[in-house]
Formats: C-alpha cells, sequence, structure tokens
C-alpha cells in the first residue's frame, strides 16, 4: 500500500474519521484541477489557535475556519492547510448543514487555494463557491 501524501493532525481534540475516504476523495479533487500531489498537510486546530496564525502572519485580527499557506512548485501541489474545528461547527449552525458537509467545503476549500482559486473579490467568490460544490459531489461518488 502506499503511504499518503495527504496528511492529518490536531491541535485540538478533533479527529478525522474514515481517513482513507477523506484521502482518496481529496486525491480525486486535486486529479479533477490537473494538479499533481507533492504532500499536503491538514491540522485542525480551536479558534484561539487559528487566531494566533491569523494575526501573525496575515495581520489580519479576525477569526476565520480556514488559512492556507501554499508552497506550490508549478502545478505541484504543497502546502498547510489550518483548519478551526470550532468555526466549521459554527458555520454548519448558520448554513444549516451537518458538521460533516461543512468540514468537506472547508477541506475542498483549501485545495482550491493551492489550485489557484482565490476569493477576495465578489466574482472570485461566486467561482470558489461553484468549485467547492463540485468537488463535494466527487465525495458522494462511489470510489
Amino acid at each position: 500500500m502506499k503511504e499518503s501524501k495527504i496528511n492529518f493532525y490536531s491541535e485540538n481534540e478533533f479527529i478525522l474519521e474514515k481517513i482513507d475516504r477523506y484521502t482518496k476523495w481529496i486525491e480525486g479533487v486535486i486529479a479533477s484541477e490537473n494538479m499533481k500531489l507533492e504532500e499536503i498537510n491538514y491540522i485542525f486546530c480551536d479558534d484561539e489557535y487559528m487566531l494566533k496564525l491569523n494575526v501573525e502572519f496575515l495581520d489580519h485580527d479576525t477569526y476565520t475556519d480556514i488559512i492556507t499557506f501554499n508552497n506550490n512548485v508549478g502545478t505541484i501541489l504543497q502546502g498547510d492547510i489550518f483548519i478551526s474545528t470550532e468555526r466549521v461547527k459554527d458555520n454548519a449552525e448558520t448554513f444549516g448543514v451537518i458538521f460533516e458537509e461543512e468540514l468537506r467545503r472547508v477541506l475542498s476549500h483549501g485545495i482550491l487555494h493551492l489550485c489557484g482559486y482565490n476569493d477576495k473579490t465578489e466574482a472570485d467568490s461566486l467561482i470558489m463557491r461553484d468549485k467547492e460544490e463540485e468537488k463535494m459531489k466527487l465525495f458522494h461518488v462511489e470510489q
């Protein structure tokens, strides 16, 4: 069995279940964008941990659900994706979806950032939302 280049770490109590299914899905998302995988680290954390990263690296004094650090080389994806599971939980409640669905949205969001998509403008945000929906459907396809 090949070793995955997608790693999941936790700086809080969160533990991702069905890691093999998520790994296969994320690999499919990457392939669907014609990119190649080097190594991606997902780090789950709480709001305070994320806030410290946001202040230190992005000079933003706000809470956020995800921060993506891109270390790509051309079309070869490498990066660290930090996810606040507290924000994901709150956002799931706000949007009226289950936690796992919102988590998949955020997991794909980070990959899409690594693939070159942005969400700084309203137009870019609309493209990002469409791409998230497209990628989330890949999770439900039997693999």
